[in-house]
């Protein structure tokens, strides 16, 4: 019981002895007293079960921010297990692919090689019997080579495009000099074996021609 309630309680019941010691008569109606007492106890009951409500909510709020805390641990570290599942997934699948798509790439160089040489021995007077024929099977080598690239493309591998640019060491090796006046030194002059990104990673590097600056340069 509160403190409050039994003071004014026990000031209550002096008040009735006091009244009873000098004579004075208890109240006409002595239920009234017994009604107020009551309502007094009722009200002290009720707000010592409000205060026991009140921690006990007090107690679950607590253990609901602890599971709470608990479930958002668990889903981050899920996350970073998927994430992480994810990677090793993309890196598998990459390294079983990517040999695949290496030998893809070396047809694709082969028939880029016989398309060349064809069109340098298709001379009139060497063809002049069978010409239709050898343009139709140049035609269909072409297809084939577009094919190829579709495939490349669609599994996002694309050729580099040095010529011009500045020799870059990660896309490229040098496997050869030429002097050139028109460009400044270090300039790839010449692709002679085309190199593939795959996802903006390296997946073959060119072999080209480098510009080792004006001739007249190496004679002084």
């Amino acid at each position: 019981m509160d403190d409050s309630i039994k003071q004014a309680l026990i000031d209550r019941f002096r008040g009735y002895l006091d009244m009873a010691q000098d004579g004075e008569e208890p109240p006409d109606d002595p239920g009234e007293t017994a009604d107020l007492f009551s309502v007094l106890v009722e009200v002290a009951a009720l707000r010592s079960e409000v205060r026991r409500e009140s921690r006990l909510v007090k107690e679950a709020l607590e253990q609901f921010r602890g599971v709470f805390d608990t479930l958002q641990a668990s889903q981050a570290t899920l996350q970073r297990e998927l994430d992480r599942a994810r990677t090793e997934t993309r890196d598998q699948a990459q390294s079983a692919l990517r040999p695949l798509l290496l030998d893809v790439i070396d047809l694709r160089d082969r028939l880029v090689a016989a398309l060349t040489l064809s069109a340098a021995a298709a001379r009139p007077r060497l063809w002049l019997r069978d010409r239709s024929g050898v343009a139709a099977w140049q035609e269909g080598l072409r297809m084939t080579l577009r094919r190829l690239d579709q495939i490349l493309v669609d599994r996002r591998v694309v050729a580099t495009q040095l010529a011009g640019l500045p020799f870059d060491p990660r896309l490229a090796r040098a496997i050869g000099t030429a002097a050139d006046s028109a460009v400044s030194e270090g300039t790839v002059i010449e692709e002679v074996r085309a190199g593939f990104l795959w996802d903006d990673q390296v997946l073959r590097t060119a072999e080209v021609i480098v510009s080792k600056g004006d001739a007249g340069k190496g004679d002084r």
